[in-house]
């Protein structure tokens, strides 16, 4: 893993690159330091020479080979020259500050380069005071040896002290040899120098250029790998720091910018499936009102068939015993036997009519007339008609009404009927004393799936009773026609049923909350809005 990090890969190679660049350049330097000693001893060299010529000159001349053995000596004492020599025209050597070589020959094969001085074509051609030449001697040391022409000038070949003709041109070759050992160590010493330099600036920049490709190049693409995974893992909440403004900034906003994307997308999908499984449910809950319905409808329908026919059927019969038991009643006097079993006769025959009224009601679809009405004053006017009867029972009735409550668009007589229905509902069931509360509301934008989708303006009516309350298993059937939980004699079971029809014709709803032995609430929204919106929604 470390092999292969980019950080490493990339100090690796800077580091060979520049090792190779450091070392041409170590090698050009340490070249032309080497040329530039060597240099140096070759004029060094060359000078002495010259000086030497000039300062054996007059001895020369003065024939004095004593003073001239005497320079040779005090020259060839210094440290740094091996040897000084004067050669003649043949090699053999005449001075030197080497006693034990003055009369020897040179040898020429190992010193080649001086043979050149002694030959007569090359001593003519040269001109250079102090040739230079390079060599190693049989110790191994590296020397480097530089000749100078001892030239027959006019004043020499006059001179009475010389056998030299006038033709001859050289008279002889001053040899200088001197030592490179300080310069082959001063160039060592700078190579070492050098190198060390070379490799520690090497190292220096290879760790530099690694902190900088870690800071600016490492750390950005790590980030960019962390988040890359967290992303595969499903983590969209994951960002990366934006470390710079380069391309490795822009590439981060981007990974930044793409992520918020594709989490904006995510919560958008979720959002989606979550409303569409919300539709979907909706869709169903109000397919299954439509299918309750339509059952309710057929139901009703047939109900309503034969309730009117039956209706008919017994009318007409039961006017004729209530006619014929008015007249005998009459022939009765009060208070016989004869006279109460009348009155019950004439009693059930009167609540047999009663039924048979609603029923003819509830067969025939009556079309609310609406006009506005004040709600509140209704409800209050059809709360008087029951409430001597209701406070007989000990029943107090409490009446809370919203005083901002606007005009209703209804049918005053059917929403009268709807009221009475629920107050003596309420009554019935309250067994001793007890408690109804008649309360009204304003909402502005009421929404419920049942009214449509859009928010309307409704008026609340809500009846609560402190009675015995319906049982949960009852009370998706109290809208059926002829169910009631009440007792014999006391309801027909047609009071809720005429009730949701005419709030149904009305663009309105029911709902009901109860709990057994607590009370039961009943909650008619009525639309508040004007003929053409009650009754488009009472058509839907």
């Amino acid at each position: 893993m470390v092999r292969n990090s980019l950080k490493v890969k990339v100090g690796l190679y800077l580091a060979i690159a520049l090792m190779v660049a450091v070392l041409l350049f170590t090698s050009l330097v340490v070249h032309n330091s080497r040329e530039g000693l060597l240099k140096q001893a070759i004029s060094h060299v060359a000078q002495l020479s010259e000086v030497i010529t000039k300062s054996t000159r007059f001895a020369m001349l003065q024939n004095n080979p004593s003073y001239v053995d005497k320079i040779i000596q005090d020259v060839g004492a210094q440290s740094d020259i091996d040897r000084v020599r004067i050669l003649s025209k043949n090699g053999t050597i005449i001075h030197s500050s080497q006693r034990s070589e003055i009369g020897h020959q040179v040898d020429q094969e190992a010193e080649s380069c001086l043979a050149c001085h002694l030959m007569e074509k090359s001593q003519q051609q040269s001109r250079m005071v102090g040739r230079p030449r390079i060599f190693t001697d049989p110790e191994g040391r590296r020397m480097l040896g530089s000749t100078a022409v001892i030239r027959n000038e006019p004043s020499c070949s006059n001179g009475g002290c010389h056998m030299h003709s006038a033709d001859q041109s050289v008279l002889g070759v001053l040899d200088i040899v001197y030592p490179l050992d300080k310069i082959d160590r001063a160039i060592r010493t700078n190579t070492i120098t050098i190198v060390g330099l070379a490799l520690g600036f090497i190292i220096a920049a290879a760790l530099m250029v690694s902190f900088l490709v870690h800071r600016v190049v490492y750390l950005p693409l790590r980030d960019l790998e962390d988040g890359a995974a967290k992303l595969a893992e499903g983590d969209l909440d994951q960002t990366i720091p934006v470390r710079s403004e380069d391309e490795f900034g822009q590439l981060a906003a981007s990974f930044n910018s793409m992520t918020e994307a594709l989490r904006n997308s995510h919560a958008e999908l979720r959002d989606w499936g979550r409303t569409l499984e919300q539709k979907v449910k909706e869709a169903t809950h109000e397919l299954d009102i439509a299918q309750a319905e339509a059952a309710r409808g057929e139901k009703l329908a047939s109900v309503g068939l034969l309730a009117a026919g039956i209706a008919h059927e017994l009318n007409n019969p039961l006017t004729g015993v209530l006619t014929f038991s008015h007249l005998v009643r009459k022939q009765v006097p009060d208070g016989s036997p004869e006279a109460e079993d009348l009155d019950v006769v004439i009693q059930e025959t009167k609540r047999c009519a009663v039924i048979i009224r609603r029923l003819l009601d509830f067969a025939r679809e009556k079309t609310p007339e609406k006009s506005f009405a004040d709600l509140n004053k209704l409800i209050e006017e059809t709360t008087h008609l029951i409430e001597k009867a209701a406070h007989a029972d000990n029943i107090n009735i409490v009446m809370d009404f919203d005083e901002q409550l606007p005009a209703v668009w209804i049918d005053e007589d059917l929403i009268k009927q709807v009221i009475m229905n629920m107050l003596v509902n309420a009554q019935h069931a309250i067994e001793g004393e007890g408690c109804i509360t008649i309360r009204t509301k304003y909402h502005p934008e009421f929404r419920h799936a049942e009214l449509g989708d859009e928010p309307i303006p409704v008026a609340e009516i809500t009846f609560v009773d402190t009675g015995c309350g319906i049982p949960e298993e009852d009370l998706q059937r109290i809208f059926d026609p002829f169910f009631t939980t009440k007792g014999v004699g006391k309801g027909t079971g047609l009071g809720l049923s005429v009730n949701h029809g005419t709030v149904k014709a009305h663009g309105g709803l029911i709902e009901v909350e109860s709990t057994v032995g607590e009370g039961t609430e009943f909650r008619v929204y009525l639309p508040i809005g004007g003929p053409e919106a009650t009754d488009r929604r009472s058509d839907e």
